[in-house]
């Protein structure tokens, strides 16, 4: 919440008071790399398709030089560093996602198996501190093979993980897809605000402060971002601090869904993640329903309709319909479905509970249970 509403008060000056915004942080690569990336995904539709977050993370964490290998420990040499940054902006970006569905082109399950892959060691995009340390350690001698040199893989390559039945489900059926301009509209639309890093070129003296993230692991898990990164979050430099009133204005509009989006970050409108954090919780599992169930049978409705409009096609040129109903292919959806699918599928058919046979017996002879007199036991007697 405390994130959402810094990135909110950078886009007011922006969009609103037209004023440029300068973030600082100690190194520019961690809390920096958050609100800028939150303040593009609001501000620019763009960067709410795939490529367009895809280029997103690649300009603002990779090439931006946030110290992935540090930050999620992958070594496992030392905690202090460690610290779920990636995943506080992937939190907040399904914060946006689950309150405006149609204004994203990929869906949670896209957030989710991004930050599974944040851990897959075989993918060079999230496991290097920065640019130059890739470049070093992928061209040594001692990576090169009989083959050739030893390759990493891009995390954005899909396929490696999933097959295409699979990769369905990254994409947003409910999408609004924002409608093509021509050359007269493109020369008036509006310019597109970026973040510009800018770095010392020489090594500056360290300083002496304590660091955001040093030494705060704990700190962080359990305050967020520590007191530190809390007490930056909390500032605000600006003489006049007109975040309610432009956040109370904007809601009272109605959503243009191509250009800015602003959370909701009052009450319980900040939920968990629970398709990320509670995927293997047996008991945080909803059977049969969920927003990841129902996009799955939007996808199997889609799926139908194309595969009859081919065939409507296809009759208009023969001039015939066969009407034969068994050539529609049938639903994916052959088991039960939960709200974690596709991280959890279901094949039990049946959906009753798991109850002794005899009971269901008797619940079912609804005839017995209506004449069955009620039993009554005598504890009158001798109980010695």
């Amino acid at each position: 919440r405390r994130v959402l509403k810094k990135a909110i008060e950078v886009a007011e000056c922006l969009e609103r008071q037209h004023t440029n915004v300068l973030l600082i942080e100690e190194s520019a690569t961690d809390l920096c790399c958050v609100i800028s990336s939150l303040v593009q995904v609001m501000m620019d539709s763009y960067s709410r398709t795939k490529s367009g977050f895809q280029s997103l993370i690649q300009k603002e964490w990779v090439i931006g030089g946030h110290g992935f290998l540090d930050r999620c420990n992958h070594l496992h040499k030392s905690g202090k560093e460690e610290a779920p940054v990636f995943l506080l902006l992937l939190n907040c970006i399904w914060q946006l996602v689950q309150q405006y569905p149609p204004a994203f082109e990929f869906t949670e399950t896209y957030l989710t198996v991004l930050s599974d892959s944040l851990y897959v060691p075989i993918f060079s995009t999230f496991f290097f501190n920065s640019q130059h340390q890739k470049d070093i350690n992928t061209s040594g001698e001692s990576l090169k093979t009989q083959s050739g040199p030893f390759r990493f893989l891009t995390v954005w390559d899909w396929s490696v993980q999933f097959d295409p039945k699979a990769q369905a489900f990254l994409n947003n059926p409910l999408y609004a897809e924002k409608p093509k301009l021509d050359k007269s509209q493109r020369k008036t639309a509006r310019f597109k605000h970026q973040r510009q890093l800018s770095l010392p070129l020489t090594q500056t003296k360290p300083s002496t402060k304590r660091g955001f993230f040093r030494e705060e692991a704990d700190h962080l898990i359990k305050n967020i971002l520590g007191k530190r990164i809390g007490k930056f979050i909390n500032s605000s430099y600006e003489p006049l601090n007109n975040f309610r009133e432009f956040y109370d204005s904007w809601h009272s509009k109605p959503v243009d869904y191509h250009g800015l989006l602003l959370p909701r970050i009052d009450g319980p409108e900040i939920k968990v993640w629970a398709q990320r954090y509670l995927r293997w919780i047996p008991e945080a599992q909803l059977h049969g329903g969920g927003t990841i169930a129902i996009a799955a049978k939007i996808l199997d409705l889609m799926e139908e309709v194309q595969s009859l409009q081919v065939k409507m096609d296809e009759a208009q040129h023969s001039q015939a319909f066969s009407g034969d109903v068994h050539s529609v292919p049938l639903l994916r959806n052959s088991a039960r479905l939960s709200s974690l699918f596709p991280f959890a599928l279901l094949q039990r058919q049946s959906i009753k509970p798991a109850l002794p046979t005899s009971t269901w017996k008797d619940l079912e002879d609804e005839d017995d249970l209506v004449k069955r007199d009620d039993e009554f036991v005598d504890l009158s007697g001798d109980m010695s």
